[in-house]
């Protein structure tokens, strides 16, 4: 199926001549693309009407002025003028009317002000973090449209349902990986106060990612809420996870396996953020470097030999990092057994740090969300647009082939019985 984008080139290939000439006809009159009067707002007129004409002939089964109508039992009856919503601006078409009044338009529904399109529009800027009165004022200046804020609250109600739903949703049985982490952001509860919003992204076992829960908590980030949240993802269908990655939160590897009890958890594939905050940001590069070499290593006596280095350089600068590291070494070295394809899936961080880092613009753009709901319906939305030629959260897991065939020789029937 072509694309509008396809049509119009196609259209303006075999018209380029009509296309030039309209397009310098406007400019002799000093008419603008868009807005009131403007040659967009005159095309969409022109392809909305054809295309009210073309159901109002399908609806009465003859074409206008056709002398088969005659003693049809029905035929159309004038026009009538309405005003309607688009990306291009407001746009007065006429509808036609039939004698019967039960003529029935799809393309412009009965009592609806907005074409479809529009509410797009107000919704990706919504994503994009911007308030409602912010989108109320973009779409005065740049498509010259009056709308109210409660137009711009009405259209994105239908996130909080499709939100709803997605968080409710029934998950796979087993995951091969599961990754949690916790980001915070302002929300006003009483005060603007920065409040933990809890997330689980998961890996099944046909390679597919994707973000299975969102939660916002309250203080501060605490394994007890992460064995609610974890609880009901279990709930939700989860009766499996093989592997389980998270940062050195005490008491966060017990409630995990809590809920999985055969689960392997491994910490260092978020480790190296959770050192940086002891250190100072001029030595994060060589931190992170010497610690990826730690994780990265061939076996549990290579990286022990490897974090002894890295002891000995920046112990007596920053022993909470080292105290941090053994204190979880248990499982930061689980994957040390896994043959490599499986280690590539596990300390791949890329995908969550993408979506952490847009979670982030989206809400430096709005300074503080008005409560957790707001914050929610942003996020999601967020997760639900993927940026192309980008490293993104939902998607495929590259070289999957290799991993799930390591995966069942490593965990047999938990893989082969699905």
């Amino acid at each position: 199926m072509q694309t509008g984008a396809e049509l119009a080139r196609i259209a303006t290939e075999q018209n380029r001549e009509l296309a030039e000439d309209l397009i310098e006809r406007a400019r002799r009159n000093g008419l603008q693309l868009v807005g009131e009067n403007g040659l967009l707002t005159g095309l969409v007129k022109l392809v909305l009407e054809g295309a009210l004409e073309a159901e109002m002939a399908d609806h009465l089964g003859y074409e206008k002025g056709d002398p088969a109508g005659a003693g049809s039992g029905n035929h159309r009856n004038g026009t009538s003028r309405k005003t309607v919503l688009s990306q291009v601006g407001p746009v007065q078409i006429n509808i036609p009317r039939d004698r019967a009044g039960n003529f029935n338009p799809q393309i412009v529904p009965k009592h609806s002000r907005r074409v479809d399109g529009f509410s797009e529009t107000i919704i990706s800027l919504y994503a994009k973090g911007l308030t409602t009165g912010e989108i109320q004022a973009h779409l005065a200046e740049v498509y010259d449209i009056e709308v109210s804020r409660d137009l711009v609250s009405r259209a994105t109600a239908q996130v909080a349902q499709d939100l709803a739903a997605w968080r409710t949703r029934p998950l796979d049985r087993v995951y091969a990986v599961l990754l949690i982490d916790c980001i915070y952001i302002k929300i006003r509860d009483g005060a603007v106060a920065n409040k933990p919003v809890y997330i689980a992204v998961g890996i099944n076992l046909d390679g597919d990612r994707d973000v299975l829960g969102m939660w916002v908590g309250t203080g501060g980030e605490g394994p007890k809420q992460w064995m609610t949240w974890l609880t009901e993802l279990r709930n939700r269908g989860i009766q499996d996870v093989l592997i389980a990655c998270c940062d050195g939160l005490k008491g966060l590897p017990e409630s995990i396996n809590d809920v999985w009890p055969q689960t392997d958890v491994q910490l260092c594939v978020v480790m190296v953020r959770t050192s940086l905050r002891y250190a100072a940001k001029q030595y994060w590069g060589a931190i992170a470097r010497q610690l990826k070499e730690v994780y990265t290593a061939k076996t549990a006596d290579e990286a022990e030999q490897r974090f002894a280095r890295f002891e000995e350089e920046w112990g007596e600068r920053y022993p909470a990092v080292i105290d941090t590291w053994r204190r979880s070494w248990e499982h930061m070295i689980v994957f040390m057994r896994f043959p490599a394809p499986i280690r590539r899936v596990v300390y791949t961080t890329n995908m969550i740090e993408s979506l952490n880092s847009r979670f982030r613009q989206a809400s430096r753009r709005r300074g503080h969300f008005p409560d957790d709901d707001a914050a929610l319906k942003v996020l999601y939305l967020v997760i639900q647009n993927p940026i192309k030629n980008h490293a993104n959260v939902t998607g495929r897991t590259q070289s999957w082939k290799q991993a799930i065939n390591s995966l069942a020789s490593h965990y047999g029937d938990r893989v082969t019985d699905r």
